[in-house]
C-alpha cells in the first residue's frame, strides 16, 4: 500500500517542565508565539542557549505547552557543533541521552540524559490508524522525489492528537532537497 504525505521539517528545538522553564526565565507562564501543526503544540517566545563546556547554540526555541520531562532536541550537525554524541530516539526515550547546559535569562541548567536526534516518524491520528493500515512504531519506507530523490525509513507515531505529517530533521531534509509542506509517498 501507498500513500502521500507532507512533510514538516523540525528544528532544533526544547521542551521543559514548568520548573525548569521557571529557573530559566524567572516566570511560570509560557508565551505563545505560534500553534504547529501537531494538535495543541506552540512554538513559545521563549529561546534558550544550548550550550557543552565552552560550545554553544544560541536562539533555540522553547515549544509548548510544558512536559513532564525535560528533552532538547538537535541534529547531527549540532551535535558536532556541541562535540556531544547523542542517540537516535524516539520523543521520551531519553535513557542514555546526552547531558546539556540550558542558559536563559534567569540562569542556568544543566540537564542529564535530555538530549537526542529525533528518529524520522510520521505523525498519525488514531482515527486515521484503519485508513492508511498502519500501526504505532511500525516501520515505513519514505520515497522522495525531488534533484536528490532516494528513500529513508522512518517510524509511525500513533496518538490522539497527531497530524498527518512526516517529521525529519533540518539534516535529513536538506540531505534530500526536502522543505516544509512537501509531498512524499510513503509505502508499508
Amino acid at each position: 500500500m501507498e500513500f502521500k504525505t507532507t512533510v514538516g521539517v523540525s528544528n532544533r528545538h526544547v521542551h521543559l517542565t514548568q520548573e525548569v522553564f521557571t529557573q530559566l526565565f524567572g516566570t511560570s507562564t509560557m508565551e505563545h508565539l505560534r500553534d504547529l501543526n501537531q494538535i495543541g503544540q506552540f512554538a513559545s517566545q521563549h529561546t534558550v542557549t544550548l550550550k557543552n563546556g565552552e560550545r554553544c547554540i544560541p536562539n533555540v526555541r522553547v515549544l509548548g505547552p510544558f512536559r513532564s520531562y525535560n528533552q532538547v532536541e538537535i541534529s547531527k550537525t549540532d551535535a558536532y557543533t556541541l562535540k556531544l554524541n547523542p542517540p537516535i530516539r524516539t520523543s521520551g526515550d531519553l535513557d542514555g541521552a546526552e547531558t546539556i547546559t540550558l542558559c536563559g535569562p534567569c540562569g542556568e541548567v544543566t540537564l542529564p540524559n535530555s538530549c537526542i536526534i529525533a528518529n524520522r516518524h510520521l505523525h498519525i491520528n488514531t482515527k486515521d490508524v484503519e485508513k492508511y493500515h498502519v500501526t504505532n512504531k511500525q516501520k515505513i519506507t519514505v520515497h522522495v522525489n525531488t534533484e536528490k530523490p532516494g528513500d529513508i525509513e522512518a517510524f509511525v507515531k500513533v496518538s490522539d492528537d497527531g497530524y498527518f505529517e512526516l517529521h525529519l530533521d533540518t539534516d535529513d531534509a536538506n540531505a534530500f532537497l526536502l522543505t516544509n509542506g512537501d509531498e512524499v509517498t510513503v509505502s508499508l
